[in-house]
């Protein structure tokens, strides 16, 4: 949250973002008896991506640096999109980023006091219902520099409005038919302040309340009583809310019957959304993603979602330290992926246990290594932790070697294997290459090469020097392994933004590749799900949860260096 920076004197001075700002300067004024309550708001209607987890970070974050108290309150007031699974995997998204709620809170939990309000405001004139079509509604309404015209419904008697308000939660009359609107002014230049919508008719079950209600809040009408019924004294939200602001100061002023609430008031704070290139945020995207089988579920690892990051092997750590990064401003911008991907890579190597897999196998044979012998050779798990432990792992005449490790006519700077010349097996020996064998096709099956056993790693002689380090596993002790090679969920920059293509247009084709003849160390076949590898000169990666006994699942979360930026210039 807090960012520091050195003083000329030395000193660690505090770095306060500009919503920090705002609530020390309300603290020093002792606004809200000097407390401070903040809330995270989700509706249940989806899974949480990257983009929430920058609005939660702020709503738990303050709360715990100012020792106040930040609530979790679901936003479940249109029951044809919620559900509790939606509910559950919030919670969990929270949590595993390492977040605690002092409450859990439902919208729902109001609808009585919200109901009571409304019932109120039309006995006071100022609201009523409306038979008109949405169309008409959103014509009337005129545009912002044209003001809107008054509904033929806008004055009728109270009494009328009442009762129909009350058969419109009855269920007598159907959906679309009526909804109830606020009474404001349609002349205003906001035009959230032209007689809005605050109750529609809704026919279908909600996740808690069942039946009992027909009508729902709009969440201009329920999300800022629920701050105030909460007792928030700091409600963050996202730019798109600036506009709403000067609604939701009236709904609380109007609940609180016009007494002075200056002191005494949840106050909203906006800030700017996180936009991901080579992503969509929209909510709406994601789940026609996952409905039209384009992607493997909420938690495909191509996913911006939560659940999605974890599954592919990033961290909470990663996350948090990103959106630290990009920091809290009032204005948009399009973060570059890369930034994530770069914070996930200098997470993952403090915490990556390193282990030797082979994607592209081509085999190796040491000609003169006695046939039938092992060596255990030892390997450190983590050679940026001074305390990490290391692991065996075998070593054989034959092993597989990475094909693209081999060259037959290689170029002058190739310091890889190629006949005539001299290369390292990690943590095992200088070999030399002596040649190779090809199938009828010309595709080369065998490379071979004869070993120097005085330049085992640790002994005297490995200190002879060469260029080129390859890594490799035993033929006869490698697990097969598949392997899933994640990239960009899509093919250009802003996908959002491309007005002339439908998202789906452009889609990467590349953003998944299957290798299923891959072979890792038998070490790494051990590991489970979110545990977190470096494969030795490919990348790191995770296991998956599709991993079956005898059968591991790799999937990569990020490779060594980023190589995109560089394909795509």
């Amino acid at each position: 949250m807090t960012e520091y920076s050195n003083t000329d004197n030395n000193e660690i001075k505090k770095s306060l973002n500009f919503i920090e700002q705002e609530i020390e300067k309300d603290l020093a004024q002792g606004k809200n008896g000097s407390r401070i309550q903040t809330r995270f708001p989700p509706e249940p209607n989806g899974y949480l991506h990257i983009g929430h987890a920058k609005a939660f970070c702020l709503d738990f974050g303050v709360a715990e640096e100012y020792g106040g108290v930040c609530n979790l309150r679901f936003d479940d007031t249109n029951p044809v999109k919620e559900d509790t699974e939606y509910v559950e995997s919030i919670m969990e998204d929270i949590q595993w980023l390492g977040y605690h709620w002092a409450n859990v809170y439902y919208a729902s939990d109001y609808f009585q006091q919200l109901w009571d309000f409304a019932v109120r405001l039309i006995k006071e004139g100022k609201a009523y219902v409306d038979e008109q079509t949405s169309e008409q509604i959103a014509e009337q309404k005129g545009t912002p520099t044209r003001p809107g015209v008054e509904s033929p419904y806008r004055n009728r008697p109270v009494e009328e409005s009442l009762e129909l308000f009350e058969k419109m939660n009855s269920g007598e009359i159907p959906e679309g038919a009526m909804v109830l609107r606020a009474k404001i002014d349609m002349a205003n230049p906001n035009m959230h302040f032209r007689d809005p919508i605050i109750y529609r008719i809704i026919h279908h079950p909600h996740h808690r309340t069942g039946t009992k209600w027909k009508v729902y809040p709009m969440y201009d009408f329920a999300h800022g009583q629920s701050d105030y019924f909460e007792g928030v004294t700091h409600s963050l939200c996202t730019l798109e809310f600036t506009v709403h602001r000067p609604l939701y100061d009236y709904f609380i002023d109007e609940l609180k019957d016009g007494k002075d609430l200056d002191d005494n008031r949840p106050r909203q704070i906006e800030f700017n959304r996180l936009n991901l290139t080579y992503t969509v945020m929209s909510k709406r995207k994601l789940l026609a993603l996952v409905k039209e089988g384009l992607v493997a579920g909420w938690d495909d690892p191509r996913m911006p979602t939560l659940c999605g990051l974890r599954r592919r092997g990033y961290t909470p750590e990663a996350i948090k330290n990103f959106i630290s990064m990009i920091g809290y401003t009032k204005f948009e911008a399009l973060n570059d992926i890369s930034m994530l991907e770069a914070a996930c890579r200098e997470d993952l190597n403090k915490r990556a246990t390193r282990v030797s897999a082979v994607l592209h196998p081509v085999k190796l044979v040491i000609t003169n290594y006695p046939e039938g012998q092992v060596e255990m050779l030892e390997a450190i798990d983590n050679p940026e932790d001074e305390n990490s432990k290391s692991h065996t792992i075998e070593f054989t005449r034959n092993l597989w070697i990475e094909r693209e490790d081999f060259m037959e006519n290689a170029p002058k700077k190739y310091f890889r294997m190629t006949p005539g010349q001299e290369v390292r097996l990690k943590n095992a020996y200088i070999v030399k290459c002596t040649g190779c064998v090809k199938d009828a096709e010309g595709n080369v099956t065998e490379v071979h090469c004869t070993y120097d056993p005085a330049t085992r790693s640790g002994m005297p002689e490995s200190a002879r020097k060469v260029k080129g380090t390859l890594h490799w596993v035993s033929c006869d002790y490698a697990v097969q392994a598949e392997v899933r090679l994640y990239d960009r969920l899509f093919s250009v920059e802003n996908p959002g933004e491309e007005k002339d293509k439908d998202f789906r247009e452009l889609l990467n084709p590349d953003s998944l590749t299957v290798l299923d003849q891959c072979y890792v160390e038998r070490y790494a076949a051990g590991f489970s799900p979110l545990d977190h590898l470096q494969f030795q000169r490919i990348g790191y990666f995770t296991p998956d949860k599709d991993s079956t006994e005898g059968h591991p699942v790799f999937n990569r979360t990020v490779s060594l260096k980023d190589t995109w930026s560089k394909i795509n210039k």
